[in-house]
């Protein structure tokens, strides 16, 4: 266990664990529940460590932990395909190399319509985003990098597959048929619809062939349940509620190393509670019994004329999907983005959860919401809980990817306008610091893609902004709880 120094248990006001059933294993944990969380409880003990790198301190960490960064555009990088790599590192996976060697499948969150980067054959030719594939050390030293998939469009996160292969999520609905998105960018020059999900191989090239029956809605991570073959996808849609789905294939393709084009899309709901609204404050020991609603249109395609302005807007186009639901009684969410599943259960964030009910003019405001929610999804009693609520920036913020330690400890992914932290939070609702982002005028630069190394030695972390760079932290995980 970490030493006291290090962390502050954050138990919910009725403390413990549930003595059965699901989530047994998870305290009824909410911040500030208890006197003396409060500002600063939850931080511990970190310092100043020098970037093995050049020895500039990028990183405060907790003492006798090293890291090295790597791929940081705020220099001009070419990868050895020719490739100039781009910026917005977000999500990531991690995979076994040649050699001990571990390879990074990354995201590159690059919006509106552009050039799309590298020599592959890109979906999308005015599409700017995709992921690279990095072969590096454990200790963070470069070997290889290359574009493994371009002409996509702000690739937020995804998911690793258990044949050795990510999944990487299109957080937009960005296409010719609509209309522009918040950045107020035409979408006219676009050749392809985007909002879709793609399989990237782990050492290898990606076809670009989207799963268009997983949705085109604003993905953010998914998930996949090897017990049952179905992904699991989560759903940031920044300004309206969002949703939580699954992907239930036609055919167990596991076998085959690559994912069912046929399947079924469904959202989740609350048994007996129509639109349940989840984005709201929750009580952290109430387990909440699910069904799953189909979506009928998972794929869509508005009429328009090339060439000219969609009259389609993109708020219509983003809600397409969710409102489905909806109309069948899906719980609505605010902003689901990171996931992980563990041990049977789907732990995803809902980045500003906990706050009011998105109801009325609310509806269209993003903001105004809580300050986070971590929630486990049970897939073998199909039962939902809130496992973590924070009511206070100062102790949790705004938790976005999310990933777990061999032990089973979340490590959480802070994205917001203050200095950001990566927070470990244990089966046990005990919460505490890992990293903060230490970098001189970039503190509110956000962390992204956290993924172990699969022996577990090394943990790999983006920041993610126009100047990206990825991490390579190591230490004794043991020690500090992790």
């Amino acid at each position: 266990r970490m030493q006291l120094n290090r962390r502050t248990a954050i138990t919910g006001a009725l403390g413990g664990a549930l003595a059965a059933g699901p989530f047994a294993g998870f305290a009824n944990a909410s911040a500030l529940s208890r006197t003396g969380a409060l500002a600063g409880a939850a931080v511990g003990t970190l310092v100043p460590v020098p970037d093995a790198r050049d020895g500039v301190v990028r990183l405060e960490l907790p003492a006798g932990f090293s890291y090295r960064s790597f791929h940081d555009t705020s220099t001009p990088i070419t990868l050895r395909d020719g490739t100039r790599l781009p910026g917005r590192h977000d999500g990531m996976g991690a995979f076994a190399g040649p050699g001990g060697s571990v390879l990074l499948v990354r995201n590159h969150e690059v919006n509106n319509p552009q050039p799309a980067f590298g020599p592959t054959k890109p979906y999308d030719k005015r599409g700017g985003a995709g992921t690279t594939t990095i072969q590096v050390t454990k200790y963070g030293e470069v070997q290889d990098a290359y574009t493994s998939l371009s002409g996509t469009m702000m690739n937020c996160s995804g998911g690793q597959m258990p044949w050795g292969a990510w999944v990487t999520c299109e957080e937009t609905v960005n296409g010719p048929d609509v209309g522009p998105d918040f950045t107020g960018a035409s979408n006219v020059p676009l050749q392809k619809r985007h909002g879709y999900v793609f399989e990237v191989p782990a050492g290898g090239l990606a076809d670009a062939r989207p799963l268009r029956k997983a949705g085109r809605f604003a993905h953010e991570a998914v998930s996949y349940d090897p017990a049952e073959g179905v992904l699991y996808l989560t759903e940031d849609n920044f300004a309206f509620p969002s949703g939580f789905y699954r992907y239930v294939p036609r055919e167990r393709r596991d076998r085959h190393r690559n994912l069912d084009h046929n399947g079924q899309l469904q959202m989740l709901a609350v048994a007996g509670r129509p639109q349940a609204h989840l984005e709201a404050h929750q009580d952290t020991e109430t387990v909440h019994d699910v069904v799953w609603v189909d979506i009928d249109e998972p794929d869509f395609e508005f009429p328009y004329t090339p060439g000219e302005p969609a009259p389609t807007s993109n708020d219509t186009a983003i809600n397409f999907v969710g409102d489905q639901g909806r109309a069948k009684g899906a719980a609505h969410f605010s902003r689901c983005e990171g996931q992980v599943l563990h041990d049977g259960v789907v732990y995803f964030t809902a980045t500003q959860g906990g706050g009011a009910a998105m109801t009325g003019p609310d509806n269209v405001n993003g903001y105004g919401r809580g300050w986070g929610q971590v929630w486990g999804y049970d897939t073998r009693t199909q039962t939902l809980r809130c496992v973590y609520q924070s009511e206070s920036r100062e102790v949790l913020d705004f938790p976005d990817n999310v990933t777990t330690s061999p032990r089973g400890t979340l490590v959480l992914c802070e994205d917001h306008d203050q200095s950001n932290y990566l927070r470990g939070l244990t089966t046990e609702g005990d919460l505490f610091s890992i990293a903060r982002n230490a970098m001189a005028g970039r503190e509110g630069d956000e962390f992204a893609g956290s993924t172990f190394s699969p022996d577990g030695h090394t943990l790999f972390v983006n920041i993610q902004a126009s100047r990206g760079l990825t991490f390579a932290i190591w230490g004794d995980w043991a020690s500090i709880g992790v």
